[in-house]
C-alpha cells in the first residue's frame, strides 16, 4: 500500500515519452534506489559530522585542561623558585643579631618579605604552619620530637620552616618541631 502511496506522488512526463509500462517502472525502482543510497550517505556523513563535532569539543576541552594545568605547573615552579629566598627572610629575622641591625633596616626588610607573601597570597599561595596547631602528617615534617616544652603531646611546638600550598595542593610541607 505504501508504494502505491510512492508511486502516486511521483510525476512523472508524459506517458509518450517514457515509452512502456516497464520502462517507467525500472526508472522508479533505479530512483527509489538512489533516493535510499541518498540517504544512506546522508545518515553516514551526518553520522560522521556528529563524531568529529564531538571529537573537536572533547580535544578543546583537553587543551583547555592542559594549559590550566600549564599554567599551574609555571606558578608551582616559580614558587619553589622563590622560597629559599623567603626563608633566608625568616631566618635572618630569627637570628641573635636581628637585634642589633638598625630598626629601619628590619623595617624595610619586614616590608619586603610582606610583599612577596602578600603577592603570592593574590595568586592563591597560602602559607602556613603556627605553634600551637595540631601536627597533620600531609601539611607537616616533624623534624624533631621533643617532651621538654609545655603543651599537648601531638601539637606543634615550633617552626623551623613554613610551609605552603596552593589551595588544597601542598607546594611544601611545613618543617616542624613536635611535642612528643
Amino acid at each position: 500500500m505504501n508504494d502505491d502511496l510512492e508511486r502516486e506522488d511521483i510525476d512523472f512526463e508524459p506517458e509518450d515519452e517514457l515509452g512502456d509500462v516497464g520502462a517507467a517502472k525500472a526508472k522508479l525502482k533505479k530512483l527509489r534506489d538512489e533516493l535510499e543510497k541518498a540517504k544512506k550517505e546522508r545518515q553516514e556523513y551526518l553520522d560522521g559530522w556528529q563524531r568529529a563535532k564531538a571529537d573537536m569539543v572533547n580535544s578543546r576541552q583537553e587543551l583547555l585542561h592542559q594549559a590550566k594545568r600549564t599554567g599551574e605547573r609555571a606558578v608551582e615552579s616559580f614558587v619553589e623558585d622563590l622560597l629559599p629566598a623567603l626563608d633566608g627572610f625568616d631566618m635572618a629575622a630569627g637570628s641573635p643579631t636581628w637585634e642589633s641591625v638598625a630598626p629601619e633596616w628590619r623595617t624595610g626588610v619586614d616590608l619586603i618579605r610582606n610583599q612577596i607573601l602578600d603577592a603570592l597570597a593574590r595568586n592563591g599561595i597560602e602559607r602556613f604552619g603556627k605553634a600551637g596547631e595540631k601536627f597533620d602528617h600531609r601539611q607537616h615534617e616533624a623534624v624533631e620530637e621533643t617532651e621538654e616544652v609545655p603543651g599537648e603531646p601531638g601539637t606543634v611546638f615550633r617552626i623551623m620552616r613554613y610551609g605552603y600550598k596552593i589551595g588544597e595542593r601542598v607546594l611544601r610541607p611545613a618543617q616542624v618541631i613536635v611535642k612528643k
